[in-house]
């Protein structure tokens, strides 16, 4: 192969090695949302997601997502999450970059130990807090009342809208608050216990608790019915309230309508609870999926 040639192929494959798998959807506590495009759907493991996406979430929800680098994204419950100008690199040549806008509730961005070393360019928006985030680990927070960030680990600088202060945060457990309405108060400590009790339990998924992942295996029935306008009410109902239920044809003219990709057979039998309760499900059973 002339040289010339060789170089060209050698190095579009060098710049696709560069490029890695979408943003996706590692795990989700039910309920929650895909926006799109003006469009809402619930949110289920395995779904790639795109610049201007927005992800909401519900009353006891949680979110894990996987970032092309290798970085996660963890979001709690009654949250708003819209990301802007990401791209696909793997970090490993060019950097990965986008904008992470938290416009309400509790998040974590965290970077593995193998994904220390790559490339990031990426600023997280708490709200009216900014910060850049090469290889650190932070938890935040927007609500009615204050926007928050705490450093975990690495450094970062904050900036308030407003405010021309630039804040540094470089020891673990540094934090900065912004009151609604009034002025930022000066970066300080917060409490180690704190943050380990009553902080970071708002963003961890809820394993045993309903957690759906892209690995999940079991499958939870909410329906078996004879009746195909009943099989699209529940379809519809439970879609409508930010869970990823799935419908389908049976033998004997009967439909089933379920949500699959449960962690574990715990975690179906939890959200079977869950689903009881709030829409007063008939016939709930658990199954592996495959059954």
């Amino acid at each position: 192969m002339p040289s010339r040639l060789l170089s060209a192929v050698l190095a579009g494959l060098l710049s696709l090695s560069a490029l890695a798998t979408p943003t996706s959807v590692s795990a989700v506590n039910m309920p929650a949302w895909l926006e799109r495009d003006g469009q809402k759907k619930p949110l289920l493991p395995g779904m790639t997601l795109q610049s201007e996406d927005i992800i909401h979430t519900g009353r006891g929800a949680r979110v894990l997502l996987k970032l092309p680098e290798g970085s996660q994204v963890k979001l709690g419950e009654e949250a708003v999450f819209r990301m802007d100008n990401l791209n696909l690199s793997d970090g490993r040549t060019t950097p990965f970059t986008g904008v992470l806008n938290v416009l309400k509730g509790a998040f974590r961005f965290t970077t593995g130990l193998l994904g220390k070393p790559r490339k990031r360019e990426v600023d997280v928006r708490i709200a009216t807090i900014t910060a850049g985030i090469r290889g650190t680990d932070i938890w935040g927070k927007a609500d009615a009342e204050k926007d928050v960030i705490c450093l975990l680990e690495g450094s970062t600088s904050v900036r308030r809208d407003g405010e021309s202060a630039v804040h540094t945060l470089d020891q673990p457990l540094d934090f900065f608050i912004a009151p609604k309405g009034k002025p930022s108060l000066p970066v300080a400590k917060v409490d180690a216990v704190k943050l380990q009790n009553e902080w970071q339990p708002q963003t961890e998924p809820q394993q045993g608790k309903g957690l759906a992942s892209a690995e999940g295996k079991w499958r939870l029935v909410i329906a078996n019915v004879a009746n195909q306008d009943e099989a699209l009410d529940w379809y519809d109902t439970l879609q409508d309230a930010g869970f990823a239920a799935k419908i389908r044809p049976l033998a004997g003219n009967r439909y089933r309508v379920s949500i699959e990709q449960l962690a574990t057979e715990a975690d179906a039998h939890a959200l079977g609870e869950q689903l009881k309760t709030e829409f007063s499900a008939p016939s709930i059973s658990v199954m592996p999926m495959g059954s």
